[in-house]
């Protein structure tokens, strides 16, 4: 089988960002599974926005206001604690389940895995240790260091110069559609993780190029590319 440059997003692909979901039900009750799901897609929005504008700031920046967005749109008067807590939250939310056993899978069939992500370098290292599959990895890729996010190009483009890799060799696995997509523009092969049958892939006439419903598919459809 030929080896490939693994290229894993962390947030939402190997790590389950609905971990904060807990806490919050305790927090705000029954208000928690829209407050979580907004925070996140505030988070997303508010990265692609700052992109846009050239105005970087570390991705924490992104989540520390899109939760404060969200306090002001559920008109939830939360504590300068009780935010503190929640974004130290960011830095213990667990993996997916099958996440550690697809990675060893992957890892002995002679494929390179790399982290790839909008967190800071550090912050992506911690949360990667703290959920115990970091060993896994040959390094974690930041789109710190060209002080933009996905899905610009450039990013993909630092990836493989960071990794000494080959686009047409290279797979960009994530569970986020917009993600997947920008690799596919750019020119890398792409794994859409859909973990749920309700989440609908963007049409834009750029599928990608391996559909699975999580990670541990990921090793037979590599395969099923080589012959």
């Amino acid at each position: 089988m030929m080896p490939y440059t693994l290229a894993f997003d962390v947030y939402g692909t190997l790590i389950n960002t609905s971990g904060v979901h807990y806490s919050l039900q305790k927090i705000i009750g029954e208000k928690a599974q829209p407050f979580m799901d907004t925070w996140r897609g505030k988070q997303l929005e508010y990265s692609f926005r700052r992109a846009l504008m050239n105005l970087y700031a570390d991705f924490s920046v992104c989540t520390r206001q899109a939760l404060e967005y969200c306090c002001a749109y559920f008109q939830t008067d939360l504590t300068p604690e009780q935010k503190d807590a929640l974004m130290a939250e960011y830095s213990v939310l667990p993996a997916f389940t099958e996440a550690e056993e697809a990675l060893i899978s992957l890892k002995k069939a002679g494929h390179k895995l790399f982290a790839f992500s909008n967190g800071s370098q550090e912050a992506v290292t911690t949360l990667l240790s703290n959920a115990q599959i970091l060993a896994y990895f040959e390094g974690v890729v930041s789109m710190e260091d060209v002080k933009t996010f996905k899905p610009n190009p450039a990013g993909y483009a630092h990836f493989n110069a960071k990794t000494h890799s080959q686009k047409s060799t290279t797979w960009l696995i994530s569970g986020n559609p917009f993600d997947a997509i920008g690799a596919k523009a750019y020119g890398m092969k792409t794994a859409w993780v859909q973990r749920s049958p309700d989440v609908i892939f963007d049409p834009w006439g750029m599928e990608a190029d391996i559909v699975i419903g999580n990670l541990t598919e990921l090793l037979d459809k590599l395969l099923l590319q080589n012959n």
